[in-house]
């Protein structure tokens, strides 16, 4: 029931993500918030519930313009059960917006496959990984898909390797002037730092280590299945393919990084896992089997808010 709902593209879909993704905000806000209930509060946390469910709004649109999946909306469907899962990934504020500009310059980033307009795409996917980087600093090794999707397509033109460094800087010296002006210093709107910490305790719980060891083991059994496809799938879309390996990669090292292991971190990582999980129910033949592969998944949330 549930693989024919979503193994079409339909309307009905995005309502049923919406409703799961408002669940994951609701709940999380519930056990998280301390904060007391005011209307602005209530503002800002409807400004991040629109971040968040157009985050999801970007992936399917990143996902039907580029052939990453047949016509379903099984990605959608595994990243608002993802948010549900650890719903630390809806709290972070700098996570959110980070994220959203990540997702911004992913689609830049695969669109250059069209060999169309390379130099402002090339420009607007560092633009934007920079303006992720401001929220979120380590978002800024994401900058190696640009580095990556050069490589893949050949691009031996001396100006398509600078212009992606022209558009990190234009950020800085804009966040530079921005900081000279309100904060009468030349980096006091920095506010994401490159600080590391390898203190994983936060994860310590049952829960959260019972969902990362279901989350794990689905995506690296589909990450197999994953990798074979690439090499059937028309030379021109290879790249695209590899490029969200690539990106899984990155979000790994985010989450290894992050200064401060809260679990917002595993956002980025949502993205590329949900494709790639997505790409293996595709391959699954057996419907039953396909049905108790995305059961399990739609049932981890909830046995995460039992434990």
């Amino acid at each position: 029931m549930i693989t024919s709902i979503f193994s079409k593209s339909k309307p009905i879909n995005f309502i049923l993500v919406f409703f799961i993704t408002a669940l994951a905000f609701l709940i999380a806000n519930i056990k998280f918030s301390t904060q007391p209930f005011t209307i602005t509060l209530v503002m800002e946390k409807f400004v991040l519930f629109f971040v968040c469910y157009s985050s999801v709004l970007l992936l399917n649109f990143i996902v039907s313009k580029n052939g990453l999946t047949k016509n379903n909306n099984y990605e959608i469907l595994l990243y608002s059960l993802f948010l549900l899962a650890v719903l630390e990934t809806t709290q972070n504020t700098n996570v959110l917006f980070a994220n959203f500009f990540i997702l911004l310059a992913l689609r830049r980033i695969l669109s250059i496959r069209s060999q169309t307009k390379l130099n402002k795409k090339l420009f607007d996917s560092a633009f934007w990984i920079a303006i992720a980087a401001l929220f979120y600093f380590w978002s800024i090794l994401f900058f190696v898909l640009i580095i990556v999707a050069l490589m893949l397509y050949t691009d031996n033109k001396l100006n398509h390797w600078i212009i992606p460094f022209i558009g990190i800087i234009t950020v800085f010296f804009f966040t530079v002037a921005a900081s000279i002006m309100y904060y009468d210093s030349y980096f006091g709107a920095f506010k994401s730092l490159p600080y590391i910490s390898y203190d994983f305790s936060y994860y310590n719980r049952a829960g959260f280590i019972v969902v990362i060891a279901v989350l794990l083991i689905f995506g690296l059994w589909s990450l197999i299945f994953y990798t074979r496809r690439i090499k059937k799938k028309k030379k021109a879309l290879r790249p695209s393919f590899n490029l969200i390996l690539f990106a899984f990669i990155m979000a790994v090292a985010v989450i290894v990084l992050a200064p401060k292991k809260d679990s917002s971190e595993f956002l980025f990582m949502f993205t590329p896992l949900a494709i790639i999980i997505t790409n293996y129910i595709e391959t699954i033949k057996k419907k039953w089997f396909r049905e108790v592969f995305l059961v399990a998944l739609i049932l981890l949330p909830f046995v995460t808010l039992m434990l």
